[in-house]
């Protein structure tokens, strides 16, 4: 056996067993990656996968152990490239950054252009896509890391460090109703004031959406949730059209940035969330990664991310 065969297998699993799409992307033919699988399963005396003819549909039980220990195996190998690259270049490389639409677009224009003045030979990448489709990226080694609230900490595989901590702002025109009340009043507004009016929130993957749903129905209250969308920005455009009234992040609302709303903070409402970073556990990680870390938060030293991401057991 050898690595060849190690990675044509875990290709094989990563495109869901379409050995066509394997063979794309490993820039080889059809025939070369099956042969290799078959004199794989040969030599091991065991099948490692499942077939309905010609075709693969999944692994056996046996290939399911298999394929767990092919991907450390090739976890480790990769980690050895990047021993040698942070030791022969230092400061240069690439960094990809999996993260939702709110962190692109509110969170990172804080951290990222520090952390190119500093490493400014390190190509930033941002991919951005759901919370499950970026806790795939990272364990398929696409993205290097993810930023995002919901799905990460419970992903197998994956280990995940607390970022910061935010709570829901409701977004409202400056003539609406709701805009008369005191202080006193805005801080203690109820899910009953806010479900008089239409709401425009976010999709139901995304940014603490389940917290609200649970809430109002805690409450026994429907409410009238005329619109959903991916992103804090589309949300308050429809707000500014005086479509409903708007439940977003509080990162996303900024009084300077959005003259034309006014902000109800809401997390007495909806509660506290904690934006998180997903890491591939046993992953060797870059210098500067290290540093984006603590570029995101500061409590996150390079001893408690070992202990969490390389220390952590990975079996």
């Amino acid at each position: 056996m050898n690595l060849q065969q190690f990675r044509f297998i875990r290709e094989t699993i990563r495109r869901n067993f379409n050995l066509t799409e394997a063979s794309r992307v490993l820039f080889t033919s059809q025939p070369g990656v099956s042969k290799a699988i078959i004199e794989f399963e040969d030599e091991l005396g065991i099948k490692v996968f499942e077939r309905h003819g010609k075709r693969i549909k999944g692994l056996t039980k046996p290939g399911a152990a298999v394929a767990s220990i092919i991907d450390r195996i090739m976890r480790e190998v990769d980690n050895l490239k990047k021993v040698s690259d942070e030791f022969a270049r230092r400061d240069e490389g690439s960094l990809v950054i999996g993260c939702t639409h709110t962190q692109a677009r509110y969170f990172l224009p804080k951290v990222i252009p520090e952390f190119r003045k500093r490493f400014p030979k390190v190509r930033v990448s941002l991919a951005e896509g759901s919370p499950s489709q970026l806790a795939n990226m990272v364990l398929q080694e696409q993205a290097d890391l993810a930023l995002a609230t919901e799905t990460l900490a419970n992903v197998e595989g994956l280990t995940t460090l607390p970022c910061y901590s935010w709570e829901h702002t409701l977004v409202v025109p400056p003539d609406h109703p709701l805009t008369s009340l005191t202080s006193t009043q805005a801080k203690n507004i109820t899910l009953e004031q806010v479900a008089q009016y239409p709401i425009i929130t976010y999709d139901r993957a995304f940014t603490g959406r389940n917290s609200i749903d649970n809430a109002f129905a805690s409450k026994g209250i429907v409410p009238d949730i005329v619109l959903e969308a991916l992103d804090a920005d589309v949300i308050k455009t429809y707000v500014d059209v005086e479509m409903g009234v708007g439940i977003i992040a509080g990162v996303a609302f900024d009084p300077r940035r959005d003259p034309g709303l006014v902000g109800i903070p809401v997390g007495h409402l909806f509660g506290e969330h904690v934006t998180r970073i997903g890491l591939k556990k046993g992953m060797f990680l870059r210098d500067y990664v290290y540093a984006f870390l603590n570029m995101c938060a500061p409590n996150l030293t390079r001893e408690n991310i070992d202990n969490e991401v390389i220390f952590e057991d990975v079996e």
